[in-house]
Parts: C-alpha cells; structure tokens; sequence
C-alpha cells in the first residue's frame, strides 16, 4: 500500500464513506477515483512542487461540531464601504441569522444539498483526487441560481468562516449557475477565529455561465496559519458569456492551493482571470489554471503576479489548450513574480497546447527582485527605504488590482497590501 493510502485521515474518510448506506452512483465513481489515486505525492506531475504529505499527517475529524457565532465573529471580516447582500457560511453551512440575505424573485440561494440532482452534471477527476474526495463524501455548500434576464444590483459578500477547537475536514461545495442574459457578482473571504484547531478546507465550485450572462467571481484568502485551503473551480460558458476571476493570496494561512479550470464551451465567450498572491514566512501558495478553448472565436486573458519574501514558497502552472476547432482564439497568459529574499521560491509554469491554426496566442514568466535603479531613485528623493520598498510593491500589483470594479473592494484589497507589507521584505 503507497504512503498516501497509509495517513490517518485517509482511514478516516474510507470508514466514514463504508458506513454510508445506499449511496448514489456518482458518489461510488468518485470515491473509487479518490481510492484508485489516493492523495497526491510530489510523483504526480500536478503536484510535482507542492508536497501536501506533511500537513496530512496530523488527526483530523470530518464531523464538524456545532459552533455558536455571533455578528461580531464576523465584523472583522466585512468590507468597509461595500454595499453588498451577505451570506455567511459557518463551517461550510449557510447560517440565516448571520446572513442579511438568501432568496428573492431574481436570485434563488438555498443549502445545495436540499437541490435534488445537484451534481448529476460532476467534474472530471482525473489527477484531481481532492474533487473526487469532496464530490463522494460533500455535506455542505450553496447553491446559488440568477434567473434570467436578470440583473443583481448589489454584489453577494459570501463569508466562509470557520471554527474548531479540534482539527477538522471540511468540504463544502456550491454551485452557481448564471441564466441567459443574467448578472452577478460575488464576493468570497475566507475567515478564521482565533480557535486552536486546524481546519483542512477541500471546497469545490462548479460555476455556469449561459448565452449573454456575466459573471464576475472575487476570492479574498486571509487566512490564520491553521488553516489548509484546497480549492477547485471550474467555470463553463455558454456563447457571448463573460467571466471574471480575481484571486487575491495574502500572508497567513500555511497552504494554499487553487485549482481553477475555465470551459469555453462555446463560441464568442470571452474570459479574464487575474491573480495576486503575497507569501510570506513559510507559506505555499500554489495557482493551477486551465484555460479551455473548444470553439471559435474566443478570447482569454490571464494574469497572475506574486511577491514572495521569508521562505515562502509559490507555484504557477498555467495552461491553455486550444482545440482544433478553436480557430480566431485570442489567448494571453502571463506570470510575473517578485522575489525579495534569496530564501523564497516560485516554480513557474506557463503552457501552450494549440491545435488550430488561425489563433493569437502567447504566454510569458518573469521572476525578478527590486529594480536597484528605481530604488535608489526612490531614496535619493528623500523616501525612506521601507516607504520607497511598498511604493514599488504596490506599483508591481498595480495591473492586477486595478482590475477590480468595485470601488470599495478595491480600496480594500489595497488595504490588506499596505497592512502586510512589513512581511513582505523582512
């Protein structure tokens, strides 16, 4: 038996999925999938640089105790200025008294378990035994439903707050489907109490975007250090949808690994993901994307930016696949990282697959410390080297951040830069 199949928590799972009476197909294919991988080791091409070994080791329990959490638990976690519908999650579930919104004529949000058929449409598992794990054994999750034509005027704030006194594993999953001609933003922020338990997150969203719908999705983790983040994505889009992805990685939680794969599953869909990760001490944060191209005339743009100081560690494979068929594709990728320390690393990885030949298509990595022109320019004006160090940071993630719409989220995010800078170059 492998190393993988050995850990505690592996026996765990396997008895709580044995103990399950009549269980339904799609969650018997993927737990035998889960069962046939295992958890993945550094021999999987996938997770070549990012060894989850270590952080499985310790006992963990998948019953999640009731916990009581109050509206001030989560004040911290709110965005100052930001004019939002908010939902909280407390351990994966949908907690009505926190949240000051949950269904109308125009949205449907509801628990995704009590969705009959939810996840008759399920992801592939292939090299991805966390999503099959989390689609075998998921107790928890939303669904969220845009009828429509229609328009949410306020962006949904989702809090996914989470607390144990014991180490546990959660998997929630949600799922988002945007109607025909419909509009949303969400928001995420992952939040943690000062709880001593170590909470293992291993989350699946399935997003569908119809003909002519937008759907923009923001993804804030900050995380404490006890904190485990596994998530996969995965978008489809319908023709002349658009979809939006910003994910923002700040100091804290102690891994992190972000799986996102969009489907353009038809033509004249146009897709943005954007990214801006911050590691500090021994963090590792790790971006996996795909980018799939299946008809014409389609456009992507992705642009992921790291800073990386102590002995944080980060990794970004990147790739897009353009098929046959996908002739007229606009596809642009770029990873650009600075390092400031000689003990921090970033393993880069961005990919081409292209199999039409009538396409635009180009991808990019630079990994690069302080530009010692442009600080010396700094001091020599009088800045002080910490002031003159933040200036440069901020203008290195200015191309991501700018990105960001919504005007309270944005002076927020810049907030959370400026409040960790003091790591960033320690």
């Amino acid at each position: 038996m492998s190393t993988e199949t050995t850990l505690p928590i592996y026996d765990l799972l396997t008895e709580i999925y044995d103990q399950q009476s009549a269980v339904p197909e799609y969650r018997q294919k993927a737990f035998n999938s889960f069962r046939s991988q295992g958890f993945p080791t550094i021999k999987n091409e996938e997770w070549k640089y990012t060894n989850v070994q270590p952080f499985l080791k310790e006992q963990y329990t998948a019953a999640v105790t009731e916990a009581t959490v109050t509206t001030e638990d989560i004040k911290p976690f709110l965005i100052k200025g930001l004019d939002a519908h908010l939902i909280v999650l407390v351990n994966g579930k949908l907690n009505k008294s926190l949240s000051t919104f949950q269904s109308d004529v125009l949205i449907s949000i509801e628990p995704l378990t009590e969705v009959p058929g939810y996840a008759a449409d399920s992801i592939s598992f292939t090299n991805n035994a966390f999503a099959a794990l989390n689609t075998a054994l998921t107790t928890s999750g939303l669904f969220i439903e845009v009828k429509a034509n229609a328009t949410i005027n306020k962006p949904l704030h989702i809090i996914h707050y989470y607390t144990s006194d014991d180490n546990v594993f959660v998997q929630p999953r949600h799922m988002v489907c945007v109607h025909k001609n419909a509009k949303l933003d969400i928001i995420e922020s992952v939040a943690r109490d000062e709880s001593k338990g170590i909470v293992w997150v291993n989350s699946v969203t399935q997003a569908y975007v119809e003909e002519n719908a937008q759907f923009s999705q923001y993804v804030l983790q900050n995380g404490a250090a006890n904190t485990r983040l596994v998530n996969f994505t995965e978008a489809v889009q319908h023709k002349y949808s658009l979809y939006n992805n910003f994910t923002f990685t700040f100091p804290g939680t102690e891994l992190v690994r972000n799986t996102l794969h969009t489907r353009l599953a038809e033509s004249a869909t146009e897709t943005h993901l954007y990214g801006l990760y911050i590691g500090a001490d021994n963090q590792l944060i790790d971006n996996h994307t795909l980018v799939d191209h299946r008809k014409p005339n389609c456009l992507s743009n992705e642009l992921y930016k790291g800073v990386l100081a102590g002995h944080a560690k980060a990794v970004f494979n990147g790739k897009v696949y353009v098929h046959q068929e996908a002739q007229k594709t606009n596809a642009f990728q770029q990873n650009n990282n600075l390092q400031l320390s000689d003990k921090a690393s970033i393993n880069s990885k961005p990919q081409l697959e292209i199999f039409a030949d009538d396409v635009k298509c180009s991808h990019g990595s630079t990994v690069g410390q302080f530009n010692p022109d442009a600080l010396f320019y700094l001091r020599s004006r009088g800045i002080e080297e910490a002031t003159a160090r933040a200036l440069l940071i901020g203008a290195f993630a200015f191309d991501v951040v700018e990105k960001v719409t919504i005007p309270a989220l944005r002076e927020h995010i810049e907030t959370l830069l400026n409040n960790n800078m003091e790591n960033w170059y320690a």
